[in-house]
């Protein structure tokens, strides 16, 4: 990105990015420089403050030091309570970023309020089909361990259905992300149901066999 003060790169880089080191393993640094990554070639293609996109790609997930329900609101307050960011932004600017960051959950009930919203919204994604189904099933042995396999099966059907296949509640705003390629790729696996069923079980011994 062009156009983003030196001073405000070392203060995120100093006393924001770090925060992320003590994140959950899907939300640490890494993540938050994909982020930046993707709303950066977002970004180029409108006329948009870099600046701003910068700092809502920053602060998207620092919500996470309180909670992670309602992270997306908390990471707006923080945005709206940093007084360095001032020495940058105006107040309407900082309204913005902070609606950005409340917007920017797959799961939210409203459209993104601005186009910086959709363009975080966008970018938190990484639609890696094996990546997905392996993240689902992860989670699904974490949080209902009583489930056996085909339990599990089911319960990763029930969740990529949902969301990801057509029809899902996942929105891309944008022609220009690299995920318009990647979602299509995830369609066609959920689509084969035998295909599906072959990745599902690949990845699921995998997990188990890591925790033997």
């Amino acid at each position: 990105m062009k156009h983003i003060p030196e001073a405000l790169k070392l203060y995120i880089d100093t006393c924001i990015l770090p925060m992320y080191d003590n994140f959950d393993a899907a939300h640490r640094r890494d993540h938050a420089q994909m982020v930046i990554d993707q709303s950066s070639q977002i970004a180029k293609h409108y006329q948009v403050d870099d600046a701003m996109v910068y700092v809502i790609a920053v602060y998207h997930d620092t919500g996470l030091s309180h909670d992670r329900k309602t992270h997306h609101l908390v990471s707006g307050q923080i945005i709206r309570n940093d007084a360095r960011l001032r020495a940058f932004f105006d107040d309407a600017q900082i309204e913005v970023m902070a609606e950005a960051v409340e917007d920017h959950r797959a799961s939210s009930d409203h459209v993104p309020r601005s186009i910086y919203g959709k363009i975080v919204a966008e970018a938190d994604r990484f639609i890696e089909p094996h990546k997905i189904i392996e993240r689902t099933i992860q989670y699904g042995l974490d949080h209902y361990p009583g489930l056996d396999k085909q339990g599990q099966y089911q319960r990763l059907l029930e969740h990529i259905h949902k969301k990801y296949a057509d029809g899902g509640y996942l929105k891309l705003w944008f022609p220009e992300s690299p995920n318009v390629q990647r979602l299509e790729k995830l369609r066609a696996i959920i689509r084969n149901e035998a295909e599906l069923q072959s990745v599902f079980d690949e990845v699921y011994e995998g997990l188990i066999a890591g925790r033997r």
